[in-house]
């Protein structure tokens, strides 16, 4: 196959106006660091928290409308053992939009955290906050990597570029201009990238369903013709499966960095909330044009294309599914324009999770434990550096699998199973402390260790109800990550509570309190305090409680 000239023209085109945007929000974001007379690290990792409606619905939603949501809704719907009772990330997305506005958008937005860890190291302390900010890093390296890798393989199909070339242009591309804008190139690179996809994706469905070598989808949803229908189905037995991972996907979203950058960056709380809920509407459209490419595959002989035989599920390529479709099955020129909808797609996604991880090191990690009194100048370098860093990291880690499903996956998994009820616990429950929180993490992570996950060739060890052995490996058929969320939720408040009681009745040293978790010796009644003023240490000579004229003198 030759060079597609006329794609790597396209998509040259397509850089540069994804460049040229990020540049010239990377002037106003300048403008805007000028003038701020506050933090100037809120500017960068922000927008000096003025992102308004219009803006914040493209920049949610583009974020999570990346290469692993396109490329792996395709995969999802074509694979045989699948279909699409396996393909809901639409709705699983838009549930959690609509979650995160309910319960968690306003009262972070109104306590104006800079990130989502803030308000684990104004509870827990600064090291083990630390802790806890490490497997978020992980999700937002798996994130990265998913989309270039989902890049990387639809380029590589259709313009006949390799794989290397494509994913580490693409990579530099958003690196420059998170580099030099932070979340203003970030957000109005995203209008542009979003309004990509949306034109692009509609534009490529009617070739793909009026091509003269696939049958009505219509009658291969529950009918065998070239492979099994493409609704697929839900067997007894894989049924805590599905509801597994319908949670992880619709829960775990809310334990991103990148969900609450958005809704903190927003303009006000109720423009937070409203752009969570405008959000799932457009999500759940965004998602209908790759789950009819996967269904039209599906619906494909294609030994009559110049693919031949056997089939891409056949050769293993069903990851490939949505350039595949789009290069056997459309005109090239449509082809081409596919290709746009992935590259403004991937890139979206890449540069809020560059973006993301910069947040969270640099201003958990290095401003608020390695380096308290670290200037604006030096911040700005230490963001600048960071996101070098990250978008390296993520780019090699695209190397090491072929499948967008497995590292989308992967990274929704240690949010939800981790990260997700920790931010439930500090965020909900007065109860949670330190104690609590890191029983959590000592048993959370090594329970999903031992419970396995085939998927990434990790063992199963701690078999549950219902494991079988299939194919030489144990499986498990009960809900996995949720029990090890649940597990983690319920450590962190047993473990919490049982702290608060053993300190608050003596059962422990007062000494031993590293966590601080012992409550002051409650005041007593004030006619009880007139009635005898001598009998309480606590008391001074006017017969008034210590404890409360610091309180008093505030209130005058």
């Amino acid at each position: 196959m030759a060079l597609n000239i006329p794609g790597v023209v396209a998509m040259v085109l397509f850089y540069l106006l994804i460049l040229g945007t990020g540049l010239w929000a990377a002037r106003k974001s300048r403008k805007v660091e000028r003038k701020s007379h506050g933090d100037r690290t809120e500017v960068v990792l922000l927008g000096d928290r003025n992102i308004g409606f219009l803006v914040g619905i493209f920049t949610m939603t583009a974020t999570w409308v990346g290469g692993g949501f396109i490329l792996g809704l395709a995969e999802a719907v074509y694979t045989p053992k699948l279909g699409l009772m396996w393909a809901l990330m639409p709705i699983q997305y838009s549930l959690s939009f609509i979650i995160g506005g309910l319960f968690f958008a306003k009262p972070m937005r109104d306590k104006k955290y800079i990130t989502m860890m803030d308000p684990f190291q104004i509870k827990y302390g600064k090291i083990l906050s630390a802790v806890l900010v490490l497997p978020c890093l992980l999700g937002d390296l798996m994130w990265v990597s998913c989309t270039l890798l989902g890049l990387g393989a639809t380029v590589t199909v259709i313009l006949d570029v390799p794989y290397v070339y494509s994913v580490w242009i693409s990579a530099a591309i958003a690196i420059i201009y998170t580099l030099l804008g932070g979340l203003y190139s970030v957000a109005y690179t995203d209008v542009i990238q979003l309004s990509l996809t949306f034109l692009s994706l509609w534009l490529c469905v009617p070739f793909l369903l009026l091509n003269p070598l696939s049958t009505n989808i219509a009658q291969t949803a529950f009918n065998h013709t070239f492979q099994a229908p493409w609704v697929g189905t839900l067997e007894m037995d894989k049924m805590w499966n599905w509801i597994d991972d319908f949670l992880m996907l619709g829960l775990g979203s809310l334990g991103y960095q990148s969900f609450h950058q958005r809704t903190l960056s927003a303009s006000s709380p109720q423009t937070a909330q409203l752009t969570c809920y405008a959000s799932a509407i457009i999500i759940a459209i965004l998602g209908i044009p790759p789950i009819l490419v996967g269904a039209v595959a599906a619906s494909t002989d294609w030994n009559h294309t110049l693919y031949g035989s056997p089939s891409p599920y056949e050769r293993g390529e069903n990851t490939f599914i949505l350039p595949l479709a789009l290069q056997n099955l459309t005109p090239s020129y449509i082809s081409i324009i596919g290709i746009g909808a992935v590259a403004a797609a991937v890139m979206s996604s890449t540069d809020s999770s560059l973006l993301s991880a910069t947040s969270v090191f640099s201003s958990n990690i290095y401003k608020n434990i390695l380096r308290q009194q670290a200037s604006d100048y030096e911040m700005k370098w230490v963001i600048r550096v960071t996101v070098v860093v990250v978008g390296l990291l993520g780019t090699t880690i695209s190397f090491l699998t072929n499948s967008t499903l497995v590292l989308w996956l992967l990274g929704a998994d240690i949010n939800y199973s981790l990260i997700f009820p920790h931010l439930v616990s500090v965020l909900f429950f007065e109860v949670s402390n330190g104690y609590g929180a890191l029983a959590g993490y000592i048993i959370g992570m090594p329970l999903r260790i031992l419970l396995g996950e085939n998927t990434i060739g990790l063992p199963v060890v701690l078999r549950l109800p219902g494991c079988t052995f299939e194919d030489g490996v144990f499986v498990q058929k009960s809900p996995v990550r949720t029990v090890t969320m649940v597990c983690t939720l319920v450590a962190i408040l047993v473990f919490s509570s049982l702290a608060v009681f053993m300190f608050n009745h003596n059962l422990l040293p007062e000494g031993w309190d590293v966590f601080k978790v012992k409550r002051n010796v409650s005041v007593a009644p004030a006619d009880a305090v007139t009635q005898n003023p001598e009998s309480d240490p606590e008391l001074d000579e006017n017969g008034q409680g210590v404890a409360l004229q610091p309180m008093l003198q505030a209130e005058s």
